[in-house]
């Protein structure tokens, strides 16, 4: 085991220690590496922008892409070499494999990299600075993968370090209770559970003291949102984000991921009733026929879906829709990804996130008959990719010559540009100055990129 570093007091002051954090997967895991950070800034820790220059790697992985595990190990290889070279300089280095893959697979990376030194579930990054402590101390690696009763965002230190850019993620809901055939979540995230509203709101009202204006709420089911409020109610989603716009101030919500059960009428509603629920909504569907959604586990079928898309468009004629489809599950036939294709057809999609099935071991599916041949999946990808591009590309299209406001969170790849995103999550850019960043401004679209719009400022800011 090379050398550590001293733990370094939350009150010595002595000179700053480089943390680098490399995030793999969804917003969630954006989200928790933030937290983390803000967890070890009391020891001393800074961000750092190479893994060479850090005392501390942190490698928060997810589990749902294919092969996860492999890649994890492959970029294992490649820190530990870093490792050795500071070792070699004089330098300890901590490192830790956090997230959903540390959690599924914690012995397994002790057995096959035990030069890391600490392997933390996704529920335990609050306690990563008695972690790092032990590490220091002991001859050997710190795990802790449990599921601890206590809820972690409980011990979490109350400030956080608010990106610049005037967006910020927020996890309000962890874990899932749906059980999916293919997923993992259900065993490297835990059961569901919801924060509640006074920490919520507490955590968003900091935020927007910070000039923070859109907050994304997340969760593994975020509409499953069920946190005790103030007034000793359970609140559901939709009288969270009221608050958030009419209590807070949050000038623009968003959140995901849904899921299609969980999708009440007051949240629908809200749609409508909200002008502070941006237009753009991720409701993952996976696949369009019933016989797959079945052995999915999903728990509806096509048609309740597109009645679910009905209410919602009805609700806000100008929403758009984002999901999820998986191709190649075990026993899909060639009938069933025609049905998928037609429901793609039906409702139109602005965005969307399509893979092949690869087994997840643990769960139900990776064991099932009539597993579905790669070159078969390959061409099905192909297939209903080229048809949601074909989607995203007619909406895109659609917003030229169209004023839309755009928050802007950032510098464009060229000079004098920024660029931001529109209430459709579409990528905008401009020519405009930096004092841009992190403001609201009312932009006439005039260009279609490959996958961004091109704009020109009107003068007027501050609307949402």
């Amino acid at each position: 085991m090379s050398p550590l570093p001293c733990v370094p007091s939350a009150q010595s002051g002595k000179q700053a220690r480089g943390l680098h954090v490399i995030t793999w997967g969804c917003q969630m895991n954006v989200y928790d590496s933030a937290r983390m950070t803000d967890v070890l800034r009391p020891l001393g820790y800074r961000a750092v922008d190479a893994p060479d220059d850090a005392d501390m790697i942190i490698l928060n992985t997810c589990h749902i892409r294919d092969r996860a595990a492999e890649k994890v190990f492959s970029e294992l290889g490649r820190l530990r070499l870093v490792k050795e070279a500071r070792a070699q300089a004089g330098h300890g280095t901590v490192l830790a494999v956090a997230g959903c893959v540390a959690q599924a697979e914690g012995r397994e990376i002790l057995a096959r990299a035990p030069y890391v030194d600490i392997v933390l579930g996704p529920q335990t990054y609050h306690r990563l600075p008695e972690m790092v402590a032990r590490a220091a101390r002991a001859a050997g690696a710190v795990i802790e993968t449990d599921f601890p009763v206590e809820q972690k965002f409980d011990f979490l230190p109350p400030e956080r370090e608010v990106p610049a850019g005037g967006a910020a993620f927020l996890t309000i809901q962890e874990g899932c209770d749906k059980f999916c055939s293919f997923c993992v979540v259900p065993y490297t995230r835990g059961a569901e559970a919801s924060r509640p509203v006074a920490a919520v709101l507490e955590e968003a009202r900091r935020l927007v003291a910070h000039g923070v204006k859109e907050i994304t709420l997340l969760g593994q089911n975020v509409n499953a949102y069920h946190g005790e409020g103030p007034d000793g109610a359970i609140w559901g989603l939709a009288r969270l984000t009221a608050e958030l716009a009419d209590g807070i101030g949050v000038e623009r919500i968003r959140y995901t991921t849904s899921h299609p059960r969980d999708m009440d009428g007051d949240l629908i509603a809200a749609h409508g009733d909200q002008p502070a629920l941006m237009p753009f909504l991720h409701l993952p569907v996976q696949s369009g026929s019933d016989r797959v959604l079945a052995a999915m586990n999903r728990g509806h079928t096509a048609q309740e879906y597109r009645d679910l898309v009905t209410r919602l468009r009805a609700a806000r004629p100008d929403l758009a829709l984002s999901s999820d489809f998986i191709v190649g599950h075990p026993g899909e036939t060639e009938d069933d990804f025609e049905q998928t294709m037609q429901l793609i057809r039906d409702v139109g999609f602005a965005q969307a996130y399509s893979f092949k099935y690869s087994p997840r071991p643990g769960t139900p599916a990776s064991g099932a008959g009539g597993q579905v041949p790669e070159e078969v999946k390959d061409a099905r990808l192909q297939k209903l990719q080229a048809l949601l591009r074909e989607q995203q590309d007619a909406f895109n299209a659609a917003t030229v010559g169209q004023r839309v406001s755009v928050l802007f969170t950032g510098r464009g790849r060229k000079p004098g540009q920024v660029s931001g995103k529109s209430p459709y999550l579409q990528a905008v850019h401009v020519d405009g100055p930096d004092s841009l960043i992190g403001q609201v401004a009312e932009v006439d679209i005039v260009k279609l990129y490959t996958n961004s719009l091109g704009g020109v400022l009107t003068g007027e800011t501050g609307k949402a």
